[in-house]
């Protein structure tokens, strides 16, 4: 174990340059063409054959082909539609940011790929490396899923790694979660409503579907208020409004769009209920209609009890009780309000959520992920790159 992480630090003017690169080419949702075809020819290099199994979800194979059980290690690679403020050498050309550290995810599956083909010998097993596009869209797991790449072979565990920036945590700590449910469902909505436009000085001529879609805002609120349990927690966000175009036209339409979060199935198809009753009765109670359409979301983000009992074992003395936080005991069951794709993957098979602290807020790392300021202290990598390569090497050991 410890020599494979002196062959990772070995790694890390690589994981840099990889990092930079990647965070000056910073792209969105499934249109990666500049990111796969970086990530595609440095596994080439190594000796391996990706495949780009649906558009830009790029699939590599390490160990023995179609012998023992298969770990999956996944790192999403997509970025945030945002103008990047920092002041970095190497900030975005793109007019995207990576502003929730998928460069460094990235970075450190291409040197976890690395080290798992320097030992691809030792490997018992098979081990499944998974970039993946559309994270922050709450799409490309499960477009990679449906692609395929829980079978042929079939997966058995898979793992994900997530930088943290912003918190009070020494950079280079590695948190490993409670089990259960850690992050939340997610649905996002659209309501529109239709109304009839008229002249604004005439509003008895037309329906008014500004009027309606405040009375649905409004309504949506009490469902936190008074439709879910006090010792329960659900989120609904409206966080986008629009309808009309000036001061003197009552529009013929109107919309906003929201998202819920949740964390378990009944609360999440209750909300969503609840949601598209209200929206429809308030409209038609001010003679509109409404049309509720949920185009997007997850899943619970799980970590399976028996993958993470053992994660925490493997991790711990790999990196050193000095360097480990068992997350579960520091925070309790504590749930992060965020949605996180992987869940797509660990609603299929067992799988665990791994953090390292890349930019502690005491060391002037203040701004959080999704800030367009948010900074990352990439000299955590090859710790990174460390964790994906001997976790699959020793759970395949373990387990076989």
């Amino acid at each position: 174990m410890k020599s494979l992480m002196k062959e990772a630090e070995k790694l890390q003017d690589t994981l840099v340059k990889h990092r930079r690169y990647l965070h000056e080419n910073a792209e969105v949702h499934m249109d990666l063409p500049i990111t796969v075809e970086y990530v595609t020819a440095q596994l080439k290099a190594m000796g391996y054959e990706p495949e780009e199994i649906c558009q830009s979800g790029v699939l590599a194979m390490a160990g023995k082909k179609n012998e023992g059980k298969t770990f999956l290690l996944r790192a999403d690679m997509d970025a945030l539609p945002m103008k990047e403020e920092s002041d970095v050498p190497f900030r975005s050309k793109t007019g995207n940011m990576h502003a929730c550290g998928h460069d460094l995810h990235t970075a450190m599956l291409l040197g976890a790929a690395e080290l798992l083909k320097k030992h691809e010998d030792e490997i018992k097993g098979q081990v499944k490396l998974m970039f993946q596009p559309a994270e922050e869209t709450l799409s490309g797991a499960k477009q990679m899923v449906e692609a395929g790449i829980l079978e042929n072979p079939k997966v058995d565990s898979a793992m994900m790694i997530h930088v943290l920036s912003g918190f009070p945590i020494k950079t280079g700590m590695v948190l490993v979660g409670g089990e259960g449910v850690i992050s939340a469902a997610a649905d996002w909505f659209k309501i529109t409503v239709q109304g009839k436009g008229c002249h604004g000085g005439m509003p008895q001529m037309g329906v008014d579907p500004l009027n309606s879609l405040t009375h649905i805002y409004l309504g949506l609120q009490n469902i936190n208020a008074r439709e879910v349990a006090p010792g329960e927690v659900a989120v609904v966000t409206i966080g986008e409004i629009h309808g009309g175009n000036t001061g003197n036209i009552i529009p013929d339409t109107a919309y906003m769009q929201g998202t819920i979060r949740t964390y378990s199935d009944e609360h999440r198809v209750f909300v969503k209920d609840r949601v598209e009753s209200i929206a429809k009765n308030i409209a038609e109670s001010f003679r509109t209609i409404a049309n509720v359409d949920f185009f997007r979301g997850c899943p619970c983000n799980i970590n399976d009890k028996n993958l993470l009992d053992q994660m925490k074992d493997i991790t711990k003395e790999f990196v050193g009780e000095d360097h480990f936080i068992d997350a579960g005991v520091l925070f309790g069951n504590a749930k992060f309000p965020g949605s996180e794709d992987f869940a797509y993957v660990a609603e299929k098979v067992p799988g665990v959520t791994i953090s390292i602290s890349s930019g502690s807020s005491e060391d002037g790392f203040e701004h959080p992920l999704h800030h367009p300021k948010a900074l990352f202290d990439d000299s955590i990598l090859y710790v990174g790159a460390g964790i994906y390569a001997n976790t699959a090497i020793e759970w395949l050991k373990n387990n076989s």
